[in-house]
């Protein structure tokens, strides 16, 4: 029988200074106890309400699952010539942190949820540009800005198509527009899985598909790479069901990523490390992990 998913949304966070308040949605499972939490960083345009094929497993499957919705999503309407639109990446590592500072607010729009979360065991994950914001809280850094956004309380992590090096990796365009894509991975030590697919060509990148591999190569912290095969941007279409604009809908390699990173996190955060050594054993034929 499946398991019943409470939600709330949206959870209201006042922040005067941001020019538009945080709305913050959380997802549950309706029982058990000492649950573990995953702060979910969406990609460029989403919104609290995206990644419900990822957010129903993991809440389903014991994870309280919260999710902020960043400035730069489309249902807030920025443009480029709003004057935040530039620091909207540190906004948006901002946003994490105050959905973590303020856990006990978002826990109480659950009735009942708040005493039977382990606050202990919490965990990040982003994709594509929530990668980049949710590796920070890892411990990744945007190269030569020098602000360490580390947060002891994150224990682990896990990025889905997260960019790599900038520099001559970037194109032009990217270089002049995103001069923040320039991470320093040297300092992520956080345990961390990150998910790259192998056909996932970026259009800021000149290189190929291993560009989303970077961080698993370049970060101590980064301990396993699930590498998802025919994977492009939407990784299969982890963002929503029956996306229009996934270009790789699959859903074999959305149910990989879902099932290794819920089992992931349960390794890493100490619950249990037998799934994982599981789905390491015999990932199936959507893709491969390899760890270092």
């Amino acid at each position: 029988m499946p398991t019943q998913i409470l939600s709330a949304k949206p959870v209201v966070l006042p922040a005067p200074q941001r020019g538009d308040d945080l709305q913050v949605r959380i997802s549950a499972p309706a029982t058990g106890r000492d649950l573990p939490v995953i702060v979910f960083a969406h990609g460029f345009g989403q919104a609290m309400d995206s990644y419900d094929p990822l957010v129903d497993f993991w809440a389903a499957n014991g994870f309280v699952v919260v999710q902020p919705t960043f400035l730069d999503s489309a249902t807030l309407g920025l443009t480029p010539a709003d004057p935040r639109y530039p620091e909207i990446w540190r906004t948006r590592v901002a946003d994490l942190e105050r959905v973590i500072d303020d856990l006990d607010p978002i826990l109480a729009a659950i009735p009942g949820l708040a005493g039977r979360v382990d606050r202990e065991r919490l965990a990040v994950a982003g994709h594509s540009w929530g990668g980049q914001s949710a590796g920070m809280l890892l411990g990744a850094r945007v190269a030569g800005e020098g602000e360490d956004a580390t947060d002891k309380r994150v224990k682990a992590g896990v990025l889905l198509a997260t960019t790599g090096v900038g520099g001559a990796d970037l194109t032009p365009f990217a270089r002049d527009n995103f001069p923040f894509m320039s991470p320093d991975f040297t300092q992520l030590n956080t345990p961390t899985l990150v998910v790259a697919g192998d056909h996932d060509q970026s259009q800021l990148s000149t290189r190929g598909p291993d560009w989303f591999t970077d961080v698993y190569a370049l970060s101590p912290g980064a301990e396993s790479l699930l590498t998802v095969f025919g994977g492009e941007h939407s990784l299969g279409g982890i963002h929503g069901y029956r996306a229009a604009d996934t270009t790789d809908e699959s859903p074999e390699r959305v149910d990989l990523i879902r099932r290794a990173s819920w089992a992931f996190l349960r390794k890493a955060l100490e619950i249990d490390a037998t799934d994982w050594q599981n789905i390491t054993a015999a990932p199936g034929p959507a893709g491969s992990i390899v760890a270092k």
